[in-house]
């Protein structure tokens, strides 16, 4: 008998999970509040940040599945003109000697970990990255990775769930989740639109909203929500062809001869509350221009609702108070989709736990400090938590 699973989001984690179960036998049905434009995974970044992962098991994690991009693409046959995966170098700097002395030590770490990256002179960052200012640049030397990517996230997510639908799966917009449905103690599905969706698995990839899904089930995650402001550029007179990486800002490479940026000093100003963040914009375009002068105007900004677990990490796996529901959500979820997906759906459709989920299990004690380097340089803007 075939096995039946609901997936609670459709971004490029539900997405991914999806496609691997449809792809193992069983019958999937994915259910998305919002429509076919990705939510979350519509409003990021979208860059390789295995660079910025620690500890060491969590880098090789995302290394891992940092490589599966590459494979996945090659396994469904998609070109690379056509691909979701756009290889580009990555310059980064800091201007004071505090910033400047972290970026060595991360590049050193780096080295022993066998993540190749380099040191560069500034006068090397016109042809690194043609049509930045120079002289947007104080520092004494550039890091420079060399084999980093930028991801098209909506791609990505629209691929595997085209594949998933061609497998079989049942993807449903503008479905949300208003309730789990329980027999006994057990989740055994989930109602969107006052319809009832029966299943052995209920995976919650809901990204932001994962921690009121797992509240239907009687059981808290320890998870933040925390707001970005995602800025797209108008179409540039040369494209971009780097990820630059500064103290004030980060940009890289957008479909349509576009920029994309985020700030994370930016970032830390914004009102959760508010819908209308059009004084962030204002110093987000600011900085954008100062570092990229061709970047005159904002072709249009998003919000989007970092999902981020306490201490970093992944929350990946079952929960012992909700038998039933299995939840997969994650920070850097576009970077960790390919392997967090494919782990998941073994791990659903085996008979013993997998060994690589083990320390993400949504149980755990997240109360010691920060473990993941990348939350550290995102908190290190942000005033601390009440």
């Amino acid at each position: 008998m075939t096995s039946r699973a609901v997936v609670i989001g459709a971004g490029v984690m539900g997405a991914a999970t999806a496609h691997r179960l449809a792809e193992a036998g069983v019958s999937v049905t994915v259910l998305d509040a919002g429509g076919r434009t990705p939510g979350t995974s519509g409003a990021t970044f979208s860059i390789d940040v295995t660079h910025l992962k620690t500890p060491l098991s969590y880098f090789l994690l995302n290394q891992r599945s940092a490589a599966l991009h590459r494979e996945l693409e090659s396994e469904l046959g998609v070109g690379r003109d056509a691909g979701w995966r756009h290889p580009a170098p990555l310059v980064q700097w800091g201007h004071s000697e505090e910033e400047q002395r972290t970026l060595r030590a991360r590049a050193q770490r780096l080295a022993e970990w066998g993540h190749p990256c380099r040191s560069a002179d500034p006068g090397e960052l016109s042809a690194l990255a043609p049509g930045v200012d120079p002289a947007s640049c104080r520092a004494s030397e550039l890091v420079v990775h060399d084999d980093a990517a930028w991801y098209d996230a909506p791609l990505l997510a629209r691929t595997l769930l085209d594949r998933a639908a061609a497998l079989g799966a049942d993807i449903r917009y503008d479905s949300p989740v208003t309730a789990l449905l329980r027999d006994g103690g057990r989740v055994c599905g989930a109602e969107a639109r006052g319809r009832r969706f029966e299943a052995e698995h209920v995976v919650n990839c809901a990204g932001p909203d994962a921690g009121r899904i797992a509240e239907l089930a009687g059981v808290r995650l320890p998870l933040r929500q925390i707001p970005g402001l995602v800025g797209e550029s108008t179409p540039l007179p040369e494209p971009l062809r780097a990820i630059v990486a500064t103290p004030g800002v980060d940009l890289r490479p957008a479909p349509g001869n576009r920029a994309c940026a985020i700030s994370w000093p930016v970032d830390a100003l914004l009102d959760p509350t508010s819908a209308t963040p059009v004084p962030a914009e204002a110093q987000l375009l600011t900085r954008c221009s100062a570092v990229l002068p061709a970047f005159r105007a904002l072709g249009g900004t998003r919000i989007g609702v970092r999902p981020v677990p306490e201490d970093g990490l992944p929350l990946a796996g079952p929960h012992p108070g909700a038998p039933g529901l299995y939840t997969l959500v994650s920070h850097s979820g576009v970077t960790l989709a390919p392997l967090l997906g494919a782990l998941a759906a073994r791990e659903l459709t085996g008979r013993a736990p997998v060994p690589d989920l083990a320390p993400y299990r949504p149980d755990r004690d997240t109360s010691h400090p920060v473990r993941d380097e990348s939350l550290a340089v995102m908190s290190g803007h942000r005033p601390p938590s009440p």
